[in-house]
């Protein structure tokens, strides 16, 4: 290319007698042109963000530390957030985690999902998902409270509760914050519902005292009506939504005017949930420092190798990156609201079982706050796209 350069005399592009470019400055002009063009793509792009999706990770820090501060400097705290429950969580989680989960199901095309449903692919997707969901991920976690924790019983029977809870609400602000495939999302969440319905209480038991031997009594009405209550309600309230303002106005209207102005609800309740589960949970966080160390390093463990096994799975058998990165969270992320509504009304508020179980969000937020810009930098750095 150099030497090319060199032998070349540019003339003026306005002269009469200029010769055409050779293939050489073809080429660099077009690369030039190409890496200004996804620059200036990438910077239009940021500056279209909104604040709270710019700065993302700063507000979940900031909401974390804040939580921390009130749980521990302001002494009722705690208890007043934990006064009232609804299905064995907080009011105020609950209510965050409504907030959260409905603008982003208000997204699905709920209209074309028999659409979706009726391709041959998609089964196969669900079939891998089932697999990684129900038997992978929670024997690994079995594996880690064994392996971390053969000392405390009661702190690894709450790490057993959290693999065994699949996760049907943050996965959705996961998977949108990457840019995942929400519509995919949404059937692999209504899937382990169901399913955790069913499986919750039997492989908790299974787990709990066939395999580790310990003394354990479940309720199976406490799933069930977690999923009823938390997937339900945002569910049923985004489809009547969405068919109903579409068919009073537009799908236009709907789509952009509609959606962008309740968007900014989902990161706001999460916001919101996280500072109230870290002010309700702070004080005991801080003065157990030992053992929620003890119980964060195999969940770090955990949502780092399941993510990247999946997703590294979910690449070598083709899969495009929308359904990957949907695959790898859905995988990774956890129902933390019903694992702390299990351990709670199994062994009680103060008990290390619920401990355990309150620890699992404290480290899947930042954790799985990191994946979404880790995923979507190593999407680009190998083209993966779809």
């Amino acid at each position: 290319m150099a030497c090319i350069k060199s032998q070349t005399h540019p003339k003026s592009s306005f002269s009469p007698t200029a010769e055409p470019p050779g293939p050489a400055e073809d080429v660099e002009k077009q690369v030039t042109t190409e890496s200004s063009d996804r620059a200036q793509r990438k910077q239009s792009a940021f500056k279209n963000l909104g604040i709270l999706d710019r700065f993302l990770a700063i507000w979940i820090f900031l909401a974390m530390a804040v939580g921390i501060i009130l749980g521990n400097f302001v002494p009722n705290t705690g208890p007043a957030l934990q006064q009232g429950k609804f299905v064995g969580v907080s009011i105020p989680i609950a209510v965050g985690l409504l907030v959260m989960m409905y603008p982003i199901l208000c997204k699905v095309r709920y209209e074309s999902l028999h659409h979706v449903l009726g391709a041959r692919g998609i089964w196969i997707q669900i079939a891998f998902s089932i697999v990684v969901n129900w038997i992978i991920a929670p024997f690994f976690m079995l594996a880690l409270a064994w392996a971390f924790l053969p000392d405390e019983p009661e702190l690894r029977q709450g790490l057993i509760l959290v693999g065994l809870a699949r996760c049907i609400a943050m996965v959705l602000i996961w998977t949108d914050l990457a840019g995942g495939d929400t519509e995919y999302c949404a059937i692999l969440v209504a899937i382990n519902s169901l399913l955790q319905m069913v499986l919750f209480a039997p492989m908790g038991i299974f787990f709990i005292e066939v395999i580790s031997g310990d003394s354990i009594t479940f309720d199976y009405s406490t799933a069930a009506k977690s999923v009823a209550v938390f997937l339900g309600i945002p569910l049923a309230a985004a489809i009547l939504t969405r068919f109903t303002l579409r068919r009073a106005t537009s799908t236009r209207w709907y789509e952009q005017v509609f959606l962008k102005w309740i968007s900014p609800l989902s990161l706001i309740g999460l916001l919101f949930t996280i500072l109230v589960l870290f002010a309700s949970q702070g004080r005991q966080v801080v003065h157990q420092i030992v053992s929620v160390v003890r119980v964060a390093a195999p969940l770090i463990v955990y949502f780092a190798v399941i993510f990247f096994m999946t997703l590294f799975v979910a690449y070598k058998m083709g899969f495009g990156y929308g359904l990957a990165a949907t695959q790898s969270f859905t995988a990774a992320s956890n129902n933390f609201e019903l694992a702390i509504a299990v351990a709670v009304a199994t062994f009680g508020e103060n008990s290390n079982q619920a401990l355990a179980s309150t620890v699992g969000p404290l480290v899947e937020v930042p954790v799985l706050l990191g994946l979404v810009y880790a995923v979507r930098v190593v999407a680009g750095r190998l083209g993966w796209r779809g």
